[in-house]
C-alpha cells in the first residue's frame, strides 16, 4: 500500500479501563499520522475517557453501540469494574451480541483495518467477507500470551485440569522463573471464564482469523517471549511498545492532588510505601484485614487506594477494618475513589509500590523506578505477571498459601519493609531504577509506534506468511 494513502481504521477494545485506554493512546498516535479513527464501544466506556487533544479530534470519530441486556447482567452494567468477577460471564455475552451492530457500521463505513481485542471471536467471519484486515492487539505483555501457547493449544484440551496451569508448558523454551498460576489463581480466573466461549477459544480464534498481533510490550524488556511467540503463532508480532502514560492531570482534580502533594511533600525521600490494587480485585474480609494489618505492621509512610467491592445489584461494600484508619492517621492516608497514581508514583518520596500485578500498574511504576510489592490480584495475567517480574528481581512477592491464597499480616510487613528499607532489598531497588532506560525512554517506546504504524500502512498479505 502507498504510505501516503490514508487509512480508516476501527478500534475495538474489551469493555474495561485497562483495555480502553491502551486502545485510545494508539488511536491518537494513528490519528497524529493522519489516519481516520473510529473508535467503537459503548457510551459509557467512551464518557470515561479523556478529552482528546483538539488537534486529534477531527480525525478521531467515537462510534456508541448500546450494549444489548442479556439475563444475569445487572441493569445499566458497561464495565468489568461495575460487577463481582462471576458477573464478568454475562458481560462477555453482552459483548458478543454487539456483532449485528458492528457488522452494519462496518458494512457502510470503508473500514481497512479493525484493531481488536482478545473477545470477539466472532470478528475474522465478518471481516474477511468484508476484505478487512484485522490487528489482534493484546494489551498485555508477551510472556502472559507465551503461557497460553499456540493457536493449537488454545483450541484444544490441552490443559484439562486446574492443576494443569500451576505448571511451565513445554514450549517455553528460554528460562522463564516459573512462570505459572497458582491453583488458587487459577480457580479465581475461572470465575470470569464463559464455560459457552472459554477465553482461550476466543484468543485462538483471532490470531488465527488476524493478519498480524500486537502487543504491550518491548524487545528490550522481553526479547526471548517475543520470539516465542512470532514462532508459536506463526504470524508476525510486532510490538507497540510500553506506551506509557503521559504525566497529566485533569483540571478538576487539581485541589485533590495538592493536598496529596502537600501530604508527599512532608515525607523523606523514597519513604512512602503506594498501595493500589485496581479497580476490579475483590479480596475477602479475612484477606483485606490481613493486608491492612500488613501495611500497619511496616512501620512505614503510605498512601492506600481503596475501592470498595462491587456485590451484587449494583451495591458497593467497604472491608477496610473498623477504626484502623484513625489508627494509622499519622503516618497513612486511605484514599477513596479516583487518584492522581502517576502523579504520585513520581513523587519524590515514592519508595515502594504493593500492587496487583495488572500491566497497565507496573509499567507506570517502573517508568518511575518504584520497587515493587507484587500481591497479584488473580484476574487474567496477573499471577504471571507477579512470577515475571519476582524473576527479573524488581520486586518481592508476598508469599501466599498455593492452594487458597492465604497470607498473614506478618509477611506482608516482613516483605514490604524487605522492598524499600532492609539492605537486602537493594537488588529490587536498583533493578527497578534501572528499569527507567526502558520504561521512561520516550524515543525507544515512539520508535515502537512508529514502527507498527509502517507495518499496517506498507503490509502485504504476501509478503508473510499468515
Amino acid at each position: 500500500m502507498d504510505r501516503t494513502e490514508k487509512l480508516h481504521i476501527a478500534m475495538f477494545p474489551w469493555l474495561a479501563y485497562g483495555h480502553t485506554m491502551p486502545f485510545l493512546e494508539v488511536s491518537k498516535f494513528l490519528a497524529q499520522k493522519g489516519h481516520r479513527i473510529s473508535y467503537i464501544s459503548t457510551p459509557k466506556n467512551i464518557s470515561r475517557l479523556p478529552k482528546l487533544p483538539p488537534h486529534l479530534s477531527s480525525n478521531i470519530s467515537f462510534v456508541e453501540f448500546s450494549l444489548p441486556h442479556v439475563h444475569g447482567l445487572p441493569p445499566g452494567v458497561e464495565s468489568t469494574s461495575e460487577v463481582p468477577i462471576h458477573k464478568v460471564p454475562y458481560l462477555k455475552r453482552a459483548y458478543d451480541k454487539l456483532r449485528d451492530p458492528l457488522t452494519d457500521f462496518l458494512k457502510n463505513s470503508n473500514v481497512n483495518w479493525i484493531i481488536h481485542d482478545f473477545a470477539p471471536y466472532w470478528l475474522p467471519g465478518i471481516a474477511a467477507p468484508l476484505g478487512i484486515n484485522l490487528v489482534f492487539f493484546s494489551i498485555f505483555n508477551a510472556s502472559t500470551s507465551t503461557f497460553g501457547g499456540p493457536p493449537s493449544a488454545l483450541l484444544g484440551d490441552h490443559r484439562k485440569r486446574l492443576e494443569d496451569f500451576t505448571v511451565v508448558p513445554e514450549w517455553i523454551d528460554y528460562p522463564c522463573n516459573n512462570v505459572a498460576f497458582t491453583l488458587y489463581e487459577t480457580v479465581n480466573y475461572q470465575q470470569c471464564v464463559d464455560d459457552d466461549v472459554p477465553d482461550s477459544h476466543r484468543i485462538g480464534r483471532l490470531i488465527q482469523g488476524c493478519q498480524f498481533v500486537t502487543m504491550r510490550t518491548c524487545f528490550e524488556f522481553e526479547w526471548d517471549a517475543i520470539k516465542l511467540l512470532i514462532k508459536l503463532y506463526q504470524k508476525p508480532v510486532v510490538p507497540v511498545g510500553l506506551l506509557p502514560p503521559l504525566l497529566s492531570l485533569p483540571s478538576n482534580e487539581v485541589n485533590k492532588w495538592e493536598a496529596i502533594k502537600s501530604w508527599l511533600d512532608s515525607k523523606g525521600e523514597k519513604s512512602v510505601l503506594y498501595i493500589a490494587l485496581g479497580s476490579e480485585v475483590n479480596l475477602s474480609e479475612e484477606s483485606m484485614h490481613q493486608l491492612a494489618f500488613g501495611v500497619e505492621k511496616s512501620n512505614l509512610p503510605f498512601i492506600w487506594v481503596v475501592r470498595n467491592r462491587p456485590v451484587d445489584e449494583g451495591q458497593m461494600n467497604d472491608i477496610i477494618p473498623p477504626g484502623y484508619e484513625k489508627r494509622v492517621s499519622k503516618r497513612g492516608l486511605v484514599l477513596r475513589d479516583w487518584v492522581p497514581q502517576l502523579r504520585i508514583l513520581a513523587h519524590s518520596s515514592g519508595g515502594g509500590f504493593l500492587t496487583h500485578c495488572g500491566w497497565s500498574s507496573i509499567i507506570e511504576a517502573l517508568k518511575y523506578g518504584r520497587a515493587l510489592i507484587l500481591f497479584s490480584g488473580g484476574n487474567s495475567g496477573q499471577g504471571l505477571n507477579a512470577r515475571l517480574l519476582h524473576g527479573k528481581k524488581v520486586g518481592l512477592e508476598i508469599e501466599r498459601n498455593e492452594v487458597d491464597g492465604s497470607f498473614t499480616s506478618d509477611l506482608v510487613a516482613a516483605t514490604i519493609r524487605r522492598v524499600m528499607v532492609e539492605p537486602e532489598g537493594e537488588v529490587f531497588r536498583a533493578n527497578a531504577q534501572a528499569m527507567r532506560e526502558i520504561f521512561c525512554n520516550e524515543e525507544l517506546n515512539n520508535n515502537y509506534l512508529n514502527e507498527f504504524t509502517r507495518f499496517i500502512e506498507e503490509f502485504s498479505p504476501s509478503a508473510c506468511h499468515c
